[in-house]
């Protein structure tokens, strides 16, 4: 029985080390209900208005609203908004 209960433990504690990782795949915008967020077609045209081009995906991802598209320097851009703000919260540019 001991020989069982020591890789379970061990699993068991592997679990918190790892949820950090599966969180932070895509940041946390806002925490406000979404009757609050901008809608797509303002969003669209914000981002449109910061210099953001050639949109190939706008999508809701968790509390974002996140884009794929070129910068006005034509960089390559990944970008999470706040939905009620407009404000970027993280980007990848390459």
């Amino acid at each position: 029985m001991r020989y069982l209960i020591a890789p379970l433990l061990a699993a068991a504690a592997l679990v918190p080390a790892l949820v950090p990782t599966i969180a932070s795949a895509s940041p946390a915008c806002t925490t406000e209900a979404k009757d609050k967020w901008m809608s797509e077609d303002a969003m669209k045209a914000k981002v449109a208005e910061m210099g953001y081009q050639k949109i190939k995906t706008f999508k809701v991802s968790g509390s974002c609203y996140e884009i794929y598209g070129y910068t006005k320097d034509n960089k390559k851009a990944e970008v999470y908004f706040n939905p009620v703000t407009g404000a970027v919260v993280k980007s990848e540019i390459d």
